[in-house]
């Protein structure tokens, strides 16, 4: 050999140092043009990345092009996938939707009603998805009364699966539409549902069902039905000052509405009798406990819920039709809840 084995040893340590330099080397190469090469490419239309769609976006509308994604995706949707893939399609055209608009608004009533038959799906993650698209499409004008069709089965939906991922994104979707005569009795029959989840410990869902209920509060027809829908005893827990400010402005606004029905001349015409445990009772009932928890609000760190309590105070003072200001109001001798509020108080 004519070498000793230190020597040996010495020359292969250094071969692997060469060797580590120049994998080094050409590994930061590769890296280099790999960078490179991502910088300078155009991202591919079969992205399903929300950068790359509204990278694409913001460069189709520059030029005035359209992109073709949400028509890709539509398509798509028409044929055979398992329930992720479908969540996931209809997920993308929810994203579509809202950053392309001008592609969105040339979409036809016939891909609302190939969205909205995805709300028969088994699977609760496609359903979800599916209003959250229809959703996105209801800021459309020219979409709104094709979407208002599905809105006894957006009710049967809330009504019957309890989800609260669901529950928001129905309720969001019903919150976007102005819900047409037809659907009442639908509500009727989903309305104690509606006051279960408002009632439930979630807070999105609760001011998204709150809300709605505050819409159909408005109702003629439907006003007896919310007044007299059974409530848990610890009702008037949405009241205390602990809650979320988002939240209990909105409960405020329910309770106002409510009273201004339930004062109008055309509720009073008629003599309604109510459950023991119905919502009527919480709020203006005798035994009702609502003053207290009016009037501590009204000194709430958030300016908009101590508004708003002083409204609902006014209103239960005051009967709209009436119309008197104020300073002037006087307990009105009809009222069951009249001697929580007694001049001076």
């Amino acid at each position: 050999m004519g070498k000793t084995f230190p020597r040996c040893l010495q020359q292969l340590d250094y071969r692997k140092s060469i060797v580590g330099l120049v994998t080094g080397a050409g590994a930061l190469y590769l890296l280099y043009k790999a960078v490179r090469v991502g910088i300078k490419c155009t991202p591919p239309l079969c992205s399903n990345s929300p950068i790359c769609i509204a990278r694409l976006a913001i460069e189709r509308e520059r030029h005035g092009r359209d992109s073709g994604e949400i028509r890709r995706l539509l398509n798509s949707l028409e044929c055979k996938h398992d329930e992720y893939v479908k969540s996931m399609i209809l997920h993308s055209i929810t994203r579509c939707v809202y950053l392309l608009e001008t592609e969105a608004s040339a979409c036809t009533t016939e891909d609302i009603c190939l969205v909205g038959d995805m709300l028969d799906d088994t699977d609760n993650s496609v359903k979800i998805q599916a209003l959250n698209a229809l959703k996105a499409f209801s800021g459309i004008r020219k979409f709104r009364l094709k979407i208002q069709e599905h809105s006894i089965k957006v009710l049967e939906l809330l009504s019957t699966i309890w989800d609260t991922e669901l529950h928001i994104a129905g309720l969001r979707l019903l919150n976007n539409l102005p819900l047409p005569d037809y659907v009442h009795p639908q509500l009727r029959r989903v309305m104690p549902a509606l006051m279960e989840i408002m009632q439930a410990d979630y807070i999105l869902a609760q001011v998204q069902a709150v809300r709605l209920l505050s819409y159909l509060a408005q109702k003629n027809d439907l006003l007896y039905d919310i007044l007299n829908c059974q409530v848990h005893p610890n009702f008037l827990s949405l009241f205390q000052s602990t809650q979320p400010g988002s939240l209990l402005f909105e409960v405020l606004v329910f309770a106002e509405r409510l009273s201004e029905g339930r004062n109008s001349t055309h509720y009073r015409a008629v003599k309604w009798h109510y459950h023991e445990q119905s919502l009527h009772e919480a709020l203006f009932g005798d035994e009702s406990r609502l003053a207290d928890r009016l009037l501590s609000l009204v000194i709430h760190p958030e300016e908009e819920v101590q508004i708003q309590a002083c409204k609902v105070i006014v209103s239960l003072q005051c009967p709209q039709d009436v119309g008197c200001r104020p300073s002037s109001c006087r307990p009105s001798p009809c009222r069951p809840s009249q001697s929580y509020f007694q001049n001076g108080e």
